[in-house]
């Protein structure tokens, strides 16, 4: 059985955020489904006319999500037991915008969305357009790290690096969003309340750098 030397590569990079995926909400509810899905539509119809009229194509906002559940409450009957009782049925829409980071495009794309009657609800990550890119760097700066501590330790150790001869990675999702949130209060009913909305005067940032890292763990023969 050969000798063998068992290194763990970590690889880290830095990006600068070039993009913004906006996610929004849309639910109508009414006790009537027709009703209740009529609504819906008719408020994906003026969120797609508000963006439109801000200079996006019809095609720009995406569905991630539909669904139509009922709604129930939890009432007590006649004789004091708690029953589940229909309350109404309810239409969930998950929406996504996505488009180059400038702060006056998501400004005034803010400001279009804020005025519909809808009133989505919105996250808004900062992010890069071309996320296999980075995985691929963080791979290769994986691999070189593990190969630079197997040389080391193998000189240290008088002997030399032989054939590579196995490589594990866990293939999982990697969060590629900046940690910046985007946020202002806005006063509703005379209260003020946290909401991923802004006008044409938000001020202007510069969201934080991307900062990622992962590992794979590489196997070679000591010749």
């Amino acid at each position: 059985m050969p000798r063998t030397i068992t290194v763990k590569g970590i690889g880290k990079v830095s990006a600068k955020p070039d993009y913004v995926a906006l996610s929004m909400t849309l639910e109508s509810r009414n006790k009537d489904y027709d009703k209740a899905v009529e609504l819906a539509s008719q408020y994906i119809e003026e969120l797609t006319q508000a963006l439109v009229a801000v200079g996006y194509a019809k095609e720009a906002l995406k569905t991630t999500n539909f669904n139509v559940h009922i709604s129930y409450n939890n009432e007590k009957d006649e004789r004091g037991n708690w029953k589940n009782v229909f309350d109404a049925y309810v239409v969930t829409h998950n929406l996504k915008l996505e488009f180059d980071f400038d702060m006056e495009r998501l400004s005034t794309t803010l400001s279009a969305i804020s005025g519909c009657k809808s009133h989505p609800q919105i996250s808004i990550a900062f992010t890069v357009k071309e996320p296999n890119a980075i995985k691929e760097e963080l791979l290769r700066h994986a691999a070189d790290n593990a190969k630079q501590k197997a040389e080391i330790l193998c000189a240290a150790s008088g002997v030399k690096l032989g054939t590579l001869l196995n490589i594990d990675y866990n293939w999982t999702d990697i969060n590629i969003h900046s940690n910046t949130r985007y946020m202002r209060a806005e006063k509703s009913r005379g209260v003020a309340v946290p909401a991923m909305l802004a006008d044409t005067r938000s001020i202007d940032i510069e969201p934080e750098d991307i900062h990622l890292n992962d590992s794979a763990t590489f196997i070679w023969e000591i010749a």
